[in-house]
């Protein structure tokens, strides 16, 4: 499969980012059952994350085959707490990563994380980190096997 990875056009590209975003909704509800799946709930997030990366300096990158997007990975420069030294202390974050599902396992994602990375390099950036779900096994893999290892986990306790 052939694609091309470029930058996110807020104008150009916004139906697809609301279909991202409903089909990670969708996905993650499986998962996770606490995930919106109302209908408002891309609308009322895409504004959130294109500030978030617009203030945390990040950067959006989708995928385009034939001339649709068929995925979208964004990253943000993010920082640990001052107990961190301050070599490690930045660090780029991985916020969102989607590939819509027939374009999945074609190494879409792949390079969706490798434009993240190559933006976090040149930003001077050593480390990079992105979120999974505990129960998402199968993401874990796909993230494990693209170099990320475990380096936090949170623990929840419904009251």
């Amino acid at each position: 499969m052939t694609f091309l990875i470029r930058d996110f056009d807020p104008a150009r590209d916004r139906a697809a980012a609301l279909s991202f975003i409903r089909g990670s909704q969708a996905y993650e509800h499986e998962i996770e059952p606490n995930r919106r799946l109302d209908d408002r709930v891309a609308d009322d997030y895409l504004p959130v994350l294109l500030a978030e990366v617009a203030a945390r300096r990040g950067r959006i990158f989708v995928a385009e085959r034939d001339g649709s997007v068929i995925g979208w990975a964004a990253i943000t420069q993010e920082q640990n707490p001052v107990f961190v030294v301050e070599a490690a202390r930045s660090y780029g974050y991985i916020t969102e990563l989607f590939v819509t599902a027939d374009a999945r396992g074609s190494g879409v994602g792949q390079a969706l994380m490798s434009a993240c990375e190559a933006e976090a390099r040149r930003c001077g950036l050593k480390q990079i980190v992105i979120g999974v779900l505990s129960a998402n096994k199968r993401t874990a893999d796909i993230y494990e096997r693209a170099g990320f290892q475990p380096y936090t986990a949170e623990l929840r306790k419904y009251l």
